[in-house]
């Protein structure tokens, strides 16, 4: 997504609540590839996990790689043309930073470029650097094209990215926000409330309303008890 692109407003689909709904999680794409055990060196080479290499059944091989700090793998399948996955984004929080360890690990890597008013890439980074606005990008043996982005503050409903700064931020605010409840709240554990909070924060919600989904948890898990 360029900056060009982005939209701060929440717009669910018409009909479709914003709360309660069934979790969707992807959490693995399909890279058609030529050549499996090529493949799965090259990704093993940028240091991400193996999960699974075993076959089902006497045809289909099942290889599956996740990259650093993602929720998301990859499979890699040979019955999709090699190299039809094209512009898959992997954000970072700096770019340059990731630019150096890839090519520290033989990656091909293009310089950082950005996007101007009429949507057409520009070489380096944008002025402003905001977030969103700033990309590179790379190919795989077969030309499957992945998308750096830099994202350094998420856009409303997006989400946390789960680093330790981060995460030691939200654990913060969480008990500062557990704070202002617990005095007035029924008898609890606070493991409840933090954990209710800290999902709700994940999932895009506001400090206030990832509070008001705490206290609900806790009111719900007292009263199943009762």
């Amino acid at each position: 997504m360029s900056s060009t692109q982005v939209s701060t407003e929440r717009q669910p689909a018409t009909g479709v609540p914003n709360a309660a709904t069934v979790d969707l999680k992807l959490e693995a794409i399909p890279i058609p590839v030529s050549d499996v055990d090529r493949a799965k060196a090259f990704y093993g080479g940028l240091g991400w996990r193996l999960d699974a290499d075993f076959m089902i059944g006497k045809t289909f091989r099942a290889v599956q790689l996740t990259p650093p700090g993602s929720p998301c793998s990859i499979h890699l399948v040979t019955k999709a043309v090699p190299g039809s996955a094209q512009g898959m984004f992997l954000v970072v929080s700096d770019i340059d930073a990731a630019r150096r360890e890839l090519i520290a690990r033989g990656v091909d890597v293009s310089g950082v470029f950005h996007f101007d008013g009429d949507h057409d890439a520009v070489p380096g980074p944008d002025a402003e650097r905001p977030s969103y606005g700033s990309y590179a990008s790379f190919t795989d043996p077969d030309g499957n094209r992945w998308i750096l982005q830099q994202v350094t503050t998420r856009l409303p409903g997006r989400g946390l990215s789960l680093d330790v700064a981060t995460l030691t931020e939200l654990f913060q605010e969480t008990e500062k926000r557990h704070g202002t409840y617990e005095p007035t709240a029924p008898k609890h554990h606070w493991s409840g409330w933090y954990a209710a909070y800290v999902v709700a924060r994940e999932r895009g919600r506001t400090p206030d309303e990832a509070a008001n989904d705490a206290t609900l948890h806790i009111k719900g898990a007292l009263a199943a008890q009762a």
